[in-house]
């Protein structure tokens, strides 16, 4: 893992911000509806991305140290994880260049987890402060969501705890200009980013980032 993980899942976290419009933005709209009247939206935004982060870093954790276990255990079980998260991370890219729409079936893997924890964030509704906007931003993180999902497998393929939860908050914060644009109401912002030359640029810079994982893997298995 080189020193530009974390850029590198940044500028993943800003290519999936395509994605984030149309898969976040109705629960943005009804999140503002949860903030007190004549309240500033900006902390309450704040609060439920960061919590969202959060999850998102556990998670990357989680799968990390899964890679980790799974490298120690398998032959070359590292360069398989590799090999597996490129190929997660370039039909991502053909998910937001809107030419393969199967990513939508992956998110269907998490749905009855979601299921179980969604109720959770109704008791906190609405928000008296800032600070219950962040218990719910954590339990949205958890929102079945392809892109997490293939951003994850990049964690894992990282084999170590530390590492997936570096690409994971790279990832995240990466998203937090879309997601906090949309919370503000910049309706320009988020039609620009949904026309075909921008969903056709995010997606060949994700395929291009996904072929060269690939093209890492490969070489490494015939080292």
């Amino acid at each position: 893992m080189n020193d530009l993980t974390f850029v590198s899942a940044l500028l993943i976290g800003l290519a999936g911000g395509v994605h984030c419009v149309g898969m976040c933005g109705g629960i943005v709209g009804a999140f503002t509806y949860a903030v007190p009247k004549n309240s500033a939206m900006l902390p309450y935004t704040l609060a439920y991305n960061f919590g969202r982060v959060v999850s998102y870093i556990i998670a990357g954790s989680i799968t990390g140290w899964a890679g980790y276990l799974f490298a120690h255990q398998i032959n070359q079980g590292i360069i398989i994880l590799q090999f597996v998260s490129g190929v997660f991370l370039f039909l991502l890219g053909l998910y937001i260049a809107g030419w393969w729409q199967g990513l939508s079936n992956i998110e269907k893997l998490g749905s009855k987890f979601w299921k179980l924890i969604r109720p959770w964030s109704k008791k906190l509704l609405p928000f008296k402060s800032p600070l219950h906007a962040l218990p719910y931003g954590m339990i949205w993180g958890w929102l079945p969501c392809g892109l997490v999902y293939s951003v994850l497998t990049w964690s894992l393929a990282s084999g170590s705890a530390l590492q997936g939860a570096i690409i994971m908050a790279g990832f995240g914060l990466g998203t937090l200009p879309i997601m906090i644009l949309m919370a503000s109401g910049f309706d320009k912002i988020q039609q620009l980013i949904q026309t075909p030359k921008a969903k056709f640029f995010m997606g060949l810079l994700l395929m291009l980032f996904a072929t060269n994982q690939l093209f890492q893997a490969i070489s490494g298995s015939i080292q």
